[in-house]
């Protein structure tokens, strides 16, 4: 991985971060429902101790970061999203919240595949878990609301 593909991974990533926080953020202010407020306020805050982390990669020598040059995770090959906004209706908003979540754990968990310090991939191994906790909370929600019958 070049210097130039790695900043151009990590850019995207921050974006990524800021327009889920800024959905998440958007969306906590809309809803009425006070379960549904305080997760999406917690999930914004998230997105903002990622962007963080990711803006501290971003300023380090990648040759310090211990990447392997070798192996192509193929992010660029990715499919886009539809663009987020706040006035969905709920269902459709968890449904791009979850796509989100599940595109940002397979993010960070190719990150983890390719860095070959043990400290960098246990970061980016955790920041997926994170994600993939984010998720399946959001298809937990996504169930009630979706299918109120089975309960």
């Amino acid at each position: 991985m070049t210097p130039e593909e790695f900043r151009t991974i990590i850019s995207t990533a921050i974006d990524r971060e800021v327009e889920a926080y800024s959905f998440y953020n958007s969306v906590s202010e809309k809803v009425t429902d006070a379960n549904l407020k305080s997760l999406f306020k917690e999930l914004a805050g998230e997105e903002t101790s990622h962007r963080e982390f990711l803006q501290k990669l971003l300023s380090k020598d990648i040759s310090s970061l211990g990447f392997s040059t070798t192996r192509d995770y193929k992010v660029a090959d990715e499919v886009e999203m539809p663009p987020l906004t706040p006035d969905l209706k709920p269902v459709e908003g968890l449904v791009i919240a979850i796509k989100k979540e599940l595109e940002a754990m397979q993010m960070y968990t190719g990150l983890a595949n390719v860095s070959e310090d043990a400290e960098q991939k246990k970061l980016f191994t955790e920041l997926a878990a994170m994600e993939r906790g984010h998720k399946a909370r959001l298809e937990d929600i996504y169930t009630n609301m979706a299918f109120p019958e089975v309960w």
